[in-house]
């Protein structure tokens, strides 16, 4: 049998104004999943995509949670069989003022880099998941079928935590596994090159407030004598790093192993430039481990931030306070097998042991999933791999992921399944931002790069 992939791509560039036409539909609910004002927004959503999947051919229904609906469907037939996962839910839009129009009437900008597709959601994530929607339709339209089975799961909670997630894949685990899961909320290395992520950091968040005084003080009648929290507070997060840029926290690298030697080597191929990508915000020196390089640093270290600190008077002018008390957020990045609950147990054991007479400490989480990562030996890595390849026409990348997307862990925790982690957004694609966008060429490229990838699949 001959195969049909160059007639389904013939199709997909022949259907792209139809394509657009679609995703600007979707892109005009806002699906804000964060607001409950948008509550109907969300169900609207979902039932857009059961209805255009069950138009492709699909078996769809949007299945009640506890919060906004999971849109699932089931579609093909074959050996294989892959789950593909995409979130139909976007980010609030404020400031509102710094959109250059409204972000739920998408359009079209022409850029001195080409057309955009200017909305909120255009990138992150309705585009990227109608790529597959679109890769889909094609090859049932030419063949009749889809080349092996697909289950499909949209979800509606993903930009604000996913808490209906983990309860809807622990009772559907038999119906939502599948050989390996398909993620497309990603991107491109750079504008050309393909990537596919292997590793992604984990993440901790803690809030710690130190308490001193009953109330603020005058720090003329009182400076010297009281203990000052916010001293405190200082004191012991600058030694949360040593010389080195090392994490000081007992055990915190516990786990940390080091990324395969023909990891590393593909990193080196990326001619990754650390002071470049410093300088495009305005610094220039390396500020983390010494002697590891800057690729090492955002995809196979761990990294401890404070990005928060507040204490005693903030406001106009001046007041010369005591604080009673001082807190900051700290977040951890985390690697390999790093355990969250084990380290967020350390980190504070640490605080409370440098606490001196007169202050108490207390403490908030804010959330702890562990790193993910890909075991590329399984065939469809390399499948993908050639796919992306074919279709850029520059060998597809092996990367690491400095953020986190804990629905990979998720997939791997409870559902078993390895997961590919492949999309073609690019970093200034403002997601999250106002005028957020996403390239036409992208999203035409993205189908035929999912077209390509389930024929190989399937092979």
């Amino acid at each position: 049998m001959s195969d049909p992939t160059p007639a389904i791509l013939d199709r997909i560039d022949a259907d792209q104004s139809r394509a657009l036409d679609r995703l600007m539909e979707l892109l005009r609910i806002p699906s804000i999943s964060t607001d409950p004002a948008h509550a109907d927004d969300c169900d609207t959503a979902a039932d857009w995509l059961v209805a255009e999947l069950s138009h492709v051919g699909f078996d769809a229904s949007k299945r009640a949670t506890s919060g906004h609906p999971m849109v699932v469907a089931h579609g093909g037939k074959g050996d294989r069989h892959v789950l593909f996962y995409g979130h139909y839910d976007v980010q609030p839009v404020d400031p509102l003022s710094q959109w250059d129009h409204n972000p739920f009437d998408p359009r079209i900008d022409q850029t001195p880099r080409g057309p955009v597709i200017r909305a909120r959601g255009a990138s992150d994530d309705k585009g990227q998941l109608m790529t597959f929607v679109e890769a889909c339709r094609h090859w049932k339209a030419e063949t009749g079928d889809l080349p092996c089975r697909v289950t499909i799961l949209f979800e509606g909670e993903e930009e604000c935590g996913s808490p209906s997630l983990v309860p809807f894949l622990e009772t559907n685990k038999e119906e939502l596994t599948a050989e390996i899961a398909l993620i497309c909320d990603s991107g491109l290395y750079d504008d050309r090159v393909p990537a596919i992520i292997t590793t992604l950091r984990g993440l901790l968040g803690e809030e710690l407030t130190i308490k001193g005084p009953d109330r603020d003080l005058h720090s003329g009648i009182y400076g010297g004598p009281a203990i000052n929290p916010a001293r405190v507070l200082t004191r012991i997060l600058g030694r949360l790093h040593d010389e080195q840029g090392r994490v000081t926290v007992p055990g915190f690298y516990d786990g940390v192993g080091e990324p395969p030697s023909q990891v590393k080597e593909g990193w080196k191929q990326l001619n990754f430039s650390t002071e470049a990508f410093l300088g495009e915000v305005g610094l220039s020196h390396p500020a983390g481990e010494v002697g590891r390089s800057g690729l090492e640093m955002l995809w196979s270290r761990p990294t401890a931030e404070i990005n928060g600190l507040s204490s005693g008077y903030t406001g106009d002018g001046f007041k010369t306070v005591l604080p009673s008390k001082a807190t900051a957020k700290v977040s951890f990045r985390l690697v390999g097998g790093q355990d969250p609950q084990r380290l967020r147990t350390a980190f504070r054991d640490w605080v409370i042991g440098q606490l001196p007479p007169d202050c108490h400490v207390s403490f908030q989480d804010h959330g702890a999933a562990p790193a993910s990562a890909m075991q590329i030996s399984n065939p469809i890595f390399s499948a993908t791999q050639l796919a992306l390849t074919e279709e850029w026409g520059t060998e597809a990348a092996y990367v690491g992921g400095g953020g986190s997307i804990p629905i990979a862990g998720y997939f791997q925790s409870i559902l078993g399944m390895e997961c590919v982690l492949t999309g073609f957004a690019k970093d200034d694609d403002a997601i999250h931002s106002p005028n957020e966008k996403y390239d036409v060429e992208n999203f035409h490229k993205g189908v035929r790069s999912w077209a390509r990838i389930l024929g190989r699949i399937a092979a």
